[in-house]
C-alpha cells in the first residue's frame, strides 16, 4: 500500500494505493494518526487506486473518524472503486461515513 498526500486550501486529500488489509492498516493507521496530531483535521481520502480493503482497513477507517469527530473535524472518501464501494456498502460504512463519487465533490463538502 502506498499513500501520498496533496493539499488543497485547508483540505489535506490522501491518495491511498494498493490493499488496505491486516498487514498494511497498522502502517497506515500509524501515519494518519501523526498528519491529524499535527493538525490535519480536514481529510478527503481518495480512494481510486485502493484494490481491496478488508475488515481492518475499515477498522482504521472508524477509528479515524472517532477521533476526527473528537476533534470537531471532517472527513470524506471519495472515488471507490466498484469492489470497495461494495465492501462498503455490505458492512453498512457508508451509513458512517460520507462517501462521494469524487474528490471535487467531496471537497465541496467538506468546504
Amino acid at each position: 500500500m502506498e499513500i501520498s498526500k496533496k493539499r488543497e486550501d485547508e483540505v489535506l486529500i490522501v491518495s491511498v494505493n494498493g490493499r488496505l488489509d491486516a498487514v498494511s492498516s497498522p502502517g497506515f493507521d500509524k501515519e494518519i494518526s501523526q498528519l491529524m496530531d499535527a493538525g490535519e483535521l480536514t481529510l478527503v481520502f481518495d480512494l481510486n487506486e485502493l484494490q481491496y480493503i478488508s475488515s481492518a482497513g475499515l477498522r482504521s477507517f472508524l477509528m479515524i473518524a472517532k477521533k476526527i469527530k473528537s476533534t470537531s473535524g471532517k472527513i470524506a472518501l471519495a472515488s471507490l472503486q466498484d469492489i470497495v464501494k461494495q465492501v462498503f456498502e455490505v458492512s453498512g460504512f457508508n451509513q458512517i461515513l460520507p462517501v462521494f463519487d469524487s474528490v471535487d465533490k467531496a471537497l465541496e463538502n467538506l468546504k
